[in-house]
């Protein structure tokens, strides 16, 4: 009995490391799928098959994919207008996705949000919101919707150092920490709100230590570390979870592209833009990862090849898919008259 022991003790103290690996490794995979999709829509916003405004996550996908690893299918998330890479950390397949941004009934949103409105119900993902600090009100409504019927559920809210500056973040912030709602406020600090740099709007910059003025557990996080993301996101989760109240993470990362395709980013010293890029979420964990001989040359190229491939297919779908017909413009924009009294 003792000789079996020894033999089958290496193999199960194994298990639980590889599991760790493969964890590791899919946490990559997640935050490449973001950058090489944002890529692409680069390419083909150039060449106007994206059309309209389009604001990418280039340089903060740790925060995306580390949240997510927190949250359940049944919680919920409310994004901001740069949104692709919380919908593709959400589940949202990069199919629906460039449909949507090609306009196309196959869309997320059947074609009628674009870039800055991806939505699925089925996924719990309610945009994609284009106004600033337009998130937090409706995260709100959900959290309470799901104290109120006794649901243990977390609602995430992503927005931005600029929605910090909105009145709408604080009265939330407020009621949230008065009625004990189950909301995670998940700040993805990046330094610039649209062009307007954080010191010249918020007198004090710390804003995890400005939210817990309102009675919210809160803390800063390197957001530019996927590990420093996720463990905070699930200390945060299982706190709300536990009936503790909201909690406010202020995520400390950094866009490398401007604001948005059509911000000539004339606001941003160039040094600091490739300070900021020394720290790439993506490029950091495949650098640990390969150092601590758990990612090969040729893993990360068939990891690279998948995601290639499964872009093309999104891009080759959203070219081949149909356009809403013309007749169904006023579906869900106005009342059968059935229904009228």
């Amino acid at each position: 009995m003792s000789a079996t022991h020894a033999l089958r003790s290496p193999r199960t103290a194994s298990r639980p490391n590889r599991r760790a690996a493969e964890h590791r490794l899919a946490l990559l995979e997640s935050m490449l799928r973001v950058r090489r999709f944002e890529e692409r829509c680069v390419e083909l916003y150039s060449a106007a098959r994206i059309r309209g405004f389009m604001h990418l996550y280039i340089g903060e996908e740790a925060v995306a994919v580390g949240v997510n690893e927190a949250l359940t299918a049944d919680d919920a998330v409310v994004s901001t207008y740069r949104e692709h890479g919380h919908a593709l950390a959400r589940g949202v397949p990069a199919e629906a996705i460039m449909a949507e941004m090609f306009g196309k009934v196959t869309g997320c949103s059947r074609g009628r949000g674009g870039s800055m409105h991806l939505f699925d119900a089925g996924r719990r993902f309610y945009g994609g919101n284009a106004i600033v600090g337009g998130g937090p009100p409706l995260a709100a409504g959900l959290a309470l919707a799901d104290r109120m019927t006794a649901r243990n559920r977390v609602t995430c809210c992503f927005f931005g150092d600029g929605a910090f500056a909105e009145g709408e973040f604080h009265e939330t912030a407020n009621l949230a920490a008065l009625w004990g709602l189950p909301l995670l406020l998940v700040c993805e600090n990046n330094l610039y709100a649209m062009g307007t740099a954080l010191a010249r709007h918020q007198a004090q910059t710390d804003l995890a230590l400005r939210a817990a003025g309102y009675g919210m557990v809160s803390w800063a996080v390197d957001g530019m570390d996927v590990f420093a993301v996720r463990d905070a996101a699930r200390k945060a989760a299982e706190g709300v979870r536990a009936g503790t109240g909201p909690h406010f993470l202020e995520m400390r990362t950094y866009r490398f592209r401007a604001h948005s395709m059509y911000d000539a980013d004339r606001y941003r010293d160039k040094a600091e833009i490739e300070h900021w890029k020394e720290r790439d979420p993506v490029e950091g964990l495949a650098r640990r990862l390969r150092e601590a001989k758990e990612l090969t040359d040729k893993a990360r190229t068939a990891m690279e090849d998948r995601l290639a491939a499964e872009i093309d297919r999104a891009v080759e779908a959203a070219d081949q898919a149909p356009e809403e017909p013309v007749e169904d413009l006023l579906r869900y924009v106005t009342s059968p008259e059935a229904s009228r009294p």
